[in-house]
């Protein structure tokens, strides 16, 4: 029995049938009228979960930027009673974004966010994904919240240790990307600082990691750096740019990732897409 176990433990995790999940980022309540309302917001989040409910994906993970303004509890409150009517069977994952503990995150920011979300970084388990979440603002200003950054980065490296040995299909979703379309781009508002950047960026290429999700630019972009695919998601919200606002749907085959972005004006009826005859 116990040679039986450790045969089963010893597996592959990636041993799995194929399906899909989606990945969406910054729902952004109250950004179309700088926090007056949320109106807007919440028609577009309204009609994205009737629209997972419809499509029955393994799971959502929300790249960050839940809210346009930082502890707004009106805001927090809505983007969560939404939620509330997504299909028990999919699960959700919330991202901290920018908006979600400040630009430059603070002690009080963050114990904000985590007593309205809980965790601002954590795994969870899919199948064969071994899914990471990052507070990327804890890399990108970690300024007043040293220990916290560095706390992220010892339970990363942890984190990726043991998804490496479990053979597992290693996906990270955080806010901000590490580039838009090349590793060694300069700094801007719109990616991770170039020192951060290369140490974190080795440690995902060490462990085996090829697909990050992120959001943030309000746009898509795409890059790769070796093998390893740096995906930018538009918004559920406000877009920034032509892509309109929509969300990605991204499917699991074995260890590869296949991934597209749909507009709202443009989702398939079912997933996978059933060719017409």
């Amino acid at each position: 029995m116990r040679l039986l176990l450790s045969v089963l433990m010893a597996l592959p995790l990636f041993a799995a049938e194929p399906f899909f999940f989606i990945q969406t980022s910054d729902p952004q309540f109250g950004m179309y009228t700088a926090n007056k309302d949320f109106v807007q917001e919440t028609a577009n989040w309204e009609f994205a979960v009737a629209s997972f409910n419809r499509l029955k994906p393994r799971f959502v993970v929300v790249c960050g930027d839940l809210t346009n303004q930082e502890g707004n509890v009106a805001q927090i409150a809505e983007y969560q009673r939404i939620n509330k009517k997504l299909d028990p069977a999919v699960h959700l994952y919330s991202v901290a974004g920018n908006h979600d503990v400040a630009n430059e995150p603070t002690p009080a920011t963050l114990a904000a966010y985590r007593k309205a979300y809980g965790k601002d970084y954590y795994s969870f388990h899919e199948g064969p994904v071994w899914g990471i979440v990052l507070n990327s603002s804890l890399m990108k200003a970690p300024g007043a919240v040293q220990n916290e950054a560095k706390a992220q980065e010892k339970w990363l490296g942890e984190e990726l240790a043991k998804a490496k040995a479990a053979g597992a299909v290693i996906i990270v979703y955080q806010h901000i990307p590490f580039f838009l379309e090349k590793a060694d781009e300069a700094d801007q508002y719109f990616n991770l600082p170039m020192e951060t950047r290369k140490r974190v960026l080795g440690m995902l290429k060490a462990a085996g990691v090829h697909y990050i999700f992120a959001g943030h630019y309000h746009r898509n972009s795409y890059g790769k750096d070796g093998d390893l695919e740096m995906i930018t998601t538009g918004p559920a919200g406000m877009p920034i740019g032509p892509d309109g606002s929509g969300f990605r749907i991204a499917e699991v085959k074995g260890t590869s990732v296949e991934q597209k972005w749909y507009g709202y004006g443009a989702l398939p009826n079912a997933y996978p897409v059933v060719e017409k005859k």
